[in-house]
C-alpha cells in the first residue's frame, strides 16, 4: 500500500501563487507517477499533471502548461505541485495520486490522498 497526504491548498487571490505537496509513505519503490488531479463542484475528476518518478518527465493538462510546475524530491518522497498565475477557474479540490504505471487517465492511479482544497478569487 501506498499513503499519500497533500497540504499547501488555501484562498488566493487571481494572480497569486501556491505550492502544493503531496507525502508518499509504504510501497514506495512501487510508484512509477505521481499525478496531481482536480476536481470541482459539479464536475468530474480532471487531470492537472503527471511527473515519472524514476526519470522526472513531466505531463501537463492544456489548461495549465506554462503556470503550473510539477516536480519530485525522491529522498522525501514527496511531489510538489507550484502553482502561479492562478485564476478563479483553478478553484477545485486538488487531489494527489500515484500509480504503478500510465500518465494521464484516473482510473490508471491507484492510490489517492484526501485532497486539499484550493480557492481563488477573483
Amino acid at each position: 500500500q501506498v499513503q499519500l497526504v497533500e497540504s499547501g491548498g488555501g484562498l488566493v487571490q487571481a494572480g497569486d501563487s501556491l505550492r502544493l505537496s503531496c507525502a508518499a509513505s509504504g510501497r514506495t519503490f512501487s510508484i512509477y507517477t505521481m499525478a496531481w488531479f482536480r476536481q470541482a463542484p459539479g464536475k468530474e475528476r480532471d487531470f492537472v499533471a503527471s511527473i515519472t518518478w524514476s526519470s522526472g518527465n513531466a505531463y501537463y493538462a492544456d489548461s495549465v502548461k506554462g503556470r503550473f510546475t510539477i516536480s519530485r524530491d525522491n529522498a522525501k518522497n514527496t511531489v510538489y505541485l507550484q502553482m502561479n498565475s492562478l485564476k478563479p477557474e483553478d478553484t477545485a479540490v486538488y487531489y494527489c495520486a500515484a500509480s504503478r504505471g500510465g500518465h494521464y487517465y484516473a482510473d490508471e492511479f491507484g492510490y489517492w490522498g484526501q485532497g486539499t482544497q484550493v480557492t481563488v478569487s477573483s
